[in-house]
């Protein structure tokens, strides 16, 4: 589901109660593309957790992905994409919260992990994850 707009997403569709539709829209520009596995899956991140997750980046319309330096067919482009800053998280745990909620894509940066539901894969630097 593509929305203009995150204020055009009807309170009926959202069930995310760890998220807001801001949180997860286009900095840019608010547009938002819902991917509801994606976003069960972030749901189930952060309950694996127990404690609230901060997203740095998760849907980029293509103008915004452009202008970030985002890969051409970067998941963030279709909704099934986020990054979650490290902030108090300890780096192990975040990393294993996400492979339990079922991401199949890590970048493994300093400050924050990217996951997403693509192709198996990673990059980064993993080492400092463990």
């Amino acid at each position: 589901m593509i929305y203009r707009h995150w204020e055009l997403v009807p309170a009926s569709v959202w069930s995310w109660s760890s998220f807001s539709p801001a949180e997860i829209a286009c900095r840019h520009c608010g547009e938002l593309l819902l991917d509801l596995d994606f976003m069960d899956g972030l749901q189930d991140l952060r309950d694996l957790l127990g404690r609230p997750v901060h997203l740095t980046c998760a849907y980029r319309c293509a103008v915004h992905n452009a202008r970030v330096g985002g890969a051409p067919g970067s998941m963030h482009l279709k909704g099934r994409a986020a990054d979650i800053a490290l902030l108090r998280l300890p780096r192990a745990a975040l990393a294993h919260a996400g492979l339990s909620a079922g991401f199949t894509g890590f970048g493994y940066y300093n400050t924050f992990l990217h996951v997403d539901t693509g192709r198996r894969r990673w990059w980064g630097n993993k080492e400092i994850w463990k």
